[in-house]
């Protein structure tokens, strides 16, 4: 195993010989714009309390040149992840001066440069441990030091830090942190634009700041940005009474990131791609609300209090996926947040947790390889559902007064789930042992079925359920008319209830669960989905039904007919998004190769149908054209009518071909044979920026011709100088379409190569490779072969393909349901 995997038994040891940590960081960024220069020099001093003589620094770099401790040269003992250190005293001072790589992978100092105006950007991202990559450091959570960071940049240039900053000619000097762990530290230089603004709440006032690339401020609405912020500021205040502290709150959109964003105190990164400079519906603006309140909870949870070892890093992922739906529901004007939960988040979590990989929310994480595959669904989304059920469980205000009382105790430093436990326990009164034992500490989603007399579940957990009974009321609308909450603990619960049209268990989504329904409830669904008032009941049937196709318990013609009838009223964006993307789905994986053609192109001219009918210029006419533009990567019966769109012979009222949505059309063109390389080249003039020439890589590895594909295999796995979004841009672009006549001569070479793959590229780039291009074949034969013989292989990348063949083996049953 490699150095640069750090395990927790080796941590802790490292933590019970080491205190008392600060740093000092310089870094030498003066020539960042000069692309052909690779790397930077990173100065490092660090000083600690030891009780053992020697201990190690992590780094991961190009070089490091020169050692000290205590005044004096040591010999560099370097292995290209860990920089060895003796002679140790009680108290130590050491300096290491190193050089850093820049990073095309979103690992570390990522450096971009933008094709519209040459200006170079960077900015950092390093959870779970990838500040070791930028400077030398004690790379683990429970090591909290203050940083005193300086930076010298090319003049004019913003520089920015976690904190406040004061610039003299090219050198920024930063004010120390109050103590944080390395993976929260953050730096990002460039030409950025920036928005100011201000927060105040009695004597504390936040100075606001929003930030983008230069050539997106045209795009940037930042006070659409700055009203969630002030808001969530306002809702966390009251609801944990601890002002923030770490100063300012800078919020900083970045290109090419690999996540949503990163709650690094001060200087929160979010991907650029929440600055929509295409149009956007009312469920991406929600979807960002929720993303900026879900980093500002973890301001509390995870920056303030930080948990121990990556075991437990449910502690804040888990509560600031629960906080980000909170606060959206309760301080912004996206009041239905629930809603969106309930139907895409839990949907992450129902994915997750039926996966041979599944693991308890407080996860058994050996090494760093395990933590990076760990920001999950069940970390994140199954997480977050079962803090909901545990504030139903102890109450609103128990649940809070034992936040508060967490950050009052643990303030500044690490936690684990017992902490957590015991103020909610004294908060609220209950022993929570038997609950955390339940739903924190065993795996799997339980199934809840009405049978007419009982509810039954499989398997069998403690649930707080609401049961509604739903029927037809006078205007023809499908109404609850009574509503039973109970406890259920057995396999087996004897229930009565009046007669209903409709049963639909955990009504208002109170606990963490699938649901069927029996024969009348389906025949009503069937029947009356579109009379559903209650947006969160619908979003409880649209996720039930999906559930019941990918379990093969409904067929997937089924859920397209129902999609096919019931899609074009659904007035919740969020939901028309969510079931649209699903058809697609369905037709792509879910349909037996002889029975794919008819429904796919049947869905297809019903999305077309669709968009010409939706209403100008509104979300839904948006999400029918992103629908058009998927499933036309699938059968091309509407080419022509897409390139009318596209040259402009054909017009939709309302609908605006901005450039994302132009390169999604020319994207479905080029996978089914209708766009030539010179069509594209002439489309990627028109829109010469970053998305655009990522769009262009992705359309024009689509085009359904060995030789194309050949390319783009090759660039995939065997070109180290790609960006991760060109990366994926390929990726994209080889699997377009449906031609396994031209991906199949790859499936060997990919289960050949991805042992050395995984060795020689960084986990990120590794991982997408390893997921994305996992072939889609007849049976599980070869995924068997390899994992049979691969018994050796790392167990993060056994875990992908045992989750990429568990993946194969759903499509396949759901297929043989209609065989």
């Amino acid at each position: 195993m490699s150095t640069a995997n750090l395990t927790r038994t080796e941590t802790r040891r490292r933590s019970r010989h080491i205190d008392a940590v600060s740093y000092r960081v310089h870094l030498d960024l003066l020539h960042a714009e000069n692309i052909g220069v690779d790397t930077f020099e990173t100065v490092t001093t660090i000083e600690f309390d030891a009780t053992t003589a020697a201990t190690w620094v992590d780094f991961i770099g190009s070089t490091v040149d020169e050692v000290t401790v205590n005044g004096a040269d040591s010999p560099v003992d370097y292995d290209g992840a860990r920089i060895q250190l003796l002679g140790l005293s009680e108290h130590n001072v050491v300096r290491i001066r190193a050089r850093g790589r820049y990073s095309r992978s979103g690992e570390g100092l990522h450096r971009f440069v933008d094709p519209v105006d040459n200006n170079v950007y960077l900015y950092t991202q390093y959870e779970p441990a990838d500040a070791r990559r930028v400077f030398a450091n004690f790379e683990q959570p429970d090591l909290k030091a203050p940083f005193t960071l300086t930076v010298a940049a090319p003049a004019g240039w913003t520089v920015l830090s976690n904190r406040e900053g004061v610039t003299d000619n090219t050198v920024t000097t930063f004010a120390p942190t109050l103590p944080i762990s390395t993976y929260i530290t953050a730096v990002a230089a460039g030409p950025y634009h920036r928005v100011e603004s201000s927060w105040t709440r009695d004597e504390l006032t936040v100075p606001l700041a929003a930030l983008c690339r230069a050539s997106l401020a045209e795009h940037f609405d930042a006070e659409d940005i700055f009203d969630i912020t002030k808001r969530g500021l306002d809702f966390f205040h009251d609801k944990f009474d601890y002002p923030y502290p770490f100063g300012k709150y800078d919020q900083i959109f970045v290109p090419e990131y690999n996540l949503g964003a990163m709650e690094n105190p001060g200087l929160v990164t979010f991907t650029e791609s929440y600055v929509f400079r295409s149009a956007a519906t009312e469920a991406q603006y929600e979807a960002r609300a929720n993303t900026i309140l879900h980093e500002m909870a973890h301001m509390w949870f995870g920056d303030l209090v930080t948990m121990q070892w990556w075991d437990d890093l449910w502690l804040k992922e888990s509560f600031a996926d629960y906080m980000g739906a909170y606060a959206s529901a309760e301080a912004t004007r996206f009041t239905d947040a629930w809603v969106s939960f309930a139907n895409r988040r839990k949907a992450w979590a129902y994915l997750q947790d039926q996966l041979p990989t599944t693991h308890p929310i407080v996860a058994d994480i050996t090494d760093l390889e395990a933590a990076k595959l760990n920001f999950d669904g069940i970390t994140y989304a199954k997480g977050a559902s079962v803090l909901k059920q545990l504030g139903a469980f102890v109450g609103a205000d128990a649940f809070f007064a034992a936040s508060r009382n967490y950050f009052r105790t643990h303030a500044f430093g690490n936690t684990t789930l017992t902490d957590l436990l015991g103020e909610m326990s004294a908060a609220s009164g209950r022993d929570l042992d038997t609950w955390a034992a339940a739903w924190l500490q065993t795996s799997g989603v339980s199934t809840l079925t009405f049978t007419g007399d009982a509810i039954e579940q499989t398997p069998p957990r403690p649930h707080r359920v609401a049961v509604g009974l739903y029927d037809l009321d006078e205007s023809g609308n499908l109404t609850r008319t009574h509503r039973h909450e109970l406890d259920i603990t057995e396999a087996r619960t004897p229930v009565e209830f009046p007669a209903a049209a409709l049963v639909l268990l955990n009504d208002d989504d109170l606990t963490y669960a699938k649901i069927r329904f029996d024969e009348r409830s389906t025949a009503t669904v069937r029947a009356y989905l579109d009379r559903m008032v209650d947006p969160l009941a619908r979003g409880l049937v649209w996720s039930a039904l999906w559930n019941s196709t990918r379990d093969a318990e409904l067929s997937a013609l089924e859920y397209l007919d129902i999609a096919t009838r019931f899609a074009p009223t659904e007035p919740k964006i969020g939901l028309l998004s969510a079931v649209t993307a699903n058809a697609t789905y369905a037709v792509e994986h879910y349909l037996p190769e002889e029975r794919r053609h008819e429904p796919t192109r049947q869905w297809l001219v019903e999305s077309g149908n669709q968009l010409r009918a939706a209403e100008a210029g509104s979300d839904a006419q948006l999400v029918w054209a992103r629908a058009v533009a998927s499933a036309a990567q699938l059968d091309d019966v509407l080419a022509a009518d897409v390139r009318a769109l596209l040259d402009g012979s054909l017009t939709i009222d309302g609908l605006r071909l901005d450039p994302d949505q132009r390169w999604a059309f020319w994207l479905a063109l080029a996978a089914t044979g209708h766009a030539t390389a010179a069509e594209l080249d002439a489309e990627l003039a028109s829109d010469d920026t970053s998305s655009g020439r990522t769009a262009h890589t992705a359309a024009s590895a689509a085009i359904p011709d060995a030789e194309v594909k050949a390319r783009a295999w090759t660039a995939i796995t065997e070109r180290e100088d790609v960006s991760n979004d060109v990366l994926d841009a390929l990726i994209t672009g080889f699997r377009a379409g449906h031609r396994p006549d031209l991906t199949e001569p790859y499936d060997d070479a990919y289960f050949l190569s991805i042992s050395s793959l995984w060795a020689s590229r960084s986990i990120e780039i590794a991982r997408r490779i390893v997921v994305r291009l996992f072939p889609q074949q007849s049976s599980t034969d070869a995924a068997d072969a390899w994992l049979a013989e691969h018994e050796w292989a790392p167990a993060a990348l056994r875990r992908l393909v045992i989750e990429q063949r568990d993946h194969l083996a759903r499509s396949l049953r759901v297929q043989a349901r209609l065989e």
